[in-house]
C-alpha cells in the first residue's frame, strides 16, 4: 500500500499564484496549477476564493471597533424611543383637536378655525 504524499503550500506561495491569476498571467486556475505542479482539481480555485481580491467585489465587508457594536445597539434603541415619542405626540395632537371641536360645539361656536 502506497502512502499518499501530502504537500503543504505556504501562504506566500498561495498569494503569489492568486496574484498572478488576477494579473492575467494564466487563463485559468487549471493552467496555473499545471505550471506549478499543484495537484488537486480545485486547489487553486479554493485559494482564489480565500485570498483573491476579485471574489471580494460582490461582498460587503464591515470593519468596526468593539465599542461600535454597542454604540449601534444604543443608537437603535434611541431611535425606537424617539419614534415612540413622536407617535405619542401625534396622538396627543389629534386628541387635542377633537377636544377643541367638542368644546366649541358645546359653547355654541360654529367657526372652530376662527376660534
Amino acid at each position: 500500500m502506497a502512502i499518499k504524499k501530502i504537500i503543504r503550500y505556504s501562504e506566500a506561495f498561495k498569494l503569489q499564484v492568486v496574484r498572478e491569476l488576477e494579473e492575467g498571467k494564466y487563463e485559468s486556475c487549471f493552467k496555473a496549477a499545471q505550471v506549478y505542479g499543484i495537484g488537486g482539481g480545485d486547489t487553486v480555485q479554493k485559494w482564489v476564493c480565500k485570498y483573491g481580491m476579485n471574489h471580494l467585489l460582490n461582498k460587503v465587508i464591515k470593519v468596526e471597533q468593539p465599542n461600535e457594536k454597542n454604540e449601534l445597539k444604543k443608537l437603535k434603541a434611541k431611535i425606537r424611543k424617539l419614534e415612540s415619542a413622536l407617535s405619542d405626540a401625534h396622538l396627543d395632537l389629534i386628541i387635542e383637536k377633537e377636544y377643541i371641536n367638542i368644546a366649541c360645539k358645546a359653547a355654541g361656536i360654529d367657526d372652530v378655525e376662527k376660534f
